[in-house]
């Protein structure tokens, strides 16, 4: 059990109105998951590829609100199919590691250092870094993961090694955040990829003030299941 308001209190970031053109807020500090949690908590998220540490506030914010998911006839298709196993919380590491390694079109590098794989599995731990994973002859093919405060996601990365692998796991998490009440799923910045899931720019005042709503929520800890419901 962790306490958000006293992360937030001791861990303190600037105002996010400083971030820059690009988004770029502050730099250097570590990746203790105090300091993460109060980062998210603000809106503030680590985004770099070697040292130092970036903080990042970008405006416009990406954001999919749950209840306004779509999912289309093709994609709807493969997942009546069934042909991935599911799963939730039993590889964290593994799907983090995977985010890390597959290669991206357009990037030669990644920002999934593995001081940040160590830095999200101590979230995991911590019970608010969560991962849906797909899987297919007892091998992970894909999955997305990322942090859980309150009523909100924050998305981090997702992968595939297989066609729609990643979409699958996506839709699962984001049908059972719509279970949990979830009011938003942070997606940072745009990608056409979850512009087709429906996510939309929202101004970071917007999405700071809608932010500090959704957190009053109680935060689910983990580890979740595809079944687990709402404690109480």
């Amino acid at each position: 059990m962790f306490d958000l308001a006293q992360c937030i209190e001791d861990w303190n970031f600037p105002d996010p109105a400083q971030a820059d053109a690009e988004g770029l807020l502050a730099w250097g500090g570590d990746l203790r998951p105090e300091r993460l949690i109060s980062g998210y908590a603000r809106g503030i998220f680590p985004w770099y590829e070697a040292e130092p540490i970036l903080w990042f506030s970008p405006d416009p914010r990406w954001v999919l609100e749950p209840s306004r998911l779509h999912v289309s006839r093709s994609l709807r298709r493969r997942i009546r199919e069934a042909r991935f196993e599911l799963r939730f919380d039993t590889a964290f590491r593994e799907v983090i590691e995977a985010c890390a390694a597959v290669p991206r079109p357009g990037q030669a590098g990644t920002w999934i250092t593995p001081e940040m794989v160590d830095a999200y599995v101590a979230l995991h731990e911590k019970g608010v870094a969560h991962c849906v994973e797909s899987w297919r002859d007892g091998q992970l093919v894909g999955g997305v993961y990322g942090v859980s405060l309150g009523a909100a996601f924050f998305g981090e990365s997702m992968f595939a090694l297989e066609t729609d692998a990643s979409k699958v796991a996506f839709v699962t998490l984001v049908e059972r955040l719509q279970s949990f009440d979830f009011r938003l799923v942070d997606c940072q910045v745009q990608t056409d990829h979850l512009t087709r899931f429906g996510a939309e720019a929202w101004p970071r005042q917007r999405f700071l003030e809608v932010l500090g709503e959704v957190l009053r929520a109680p935060t689910v800890e983990g580890p979740w299941t595809l079944g687990r419901p709402l404690p109480g």
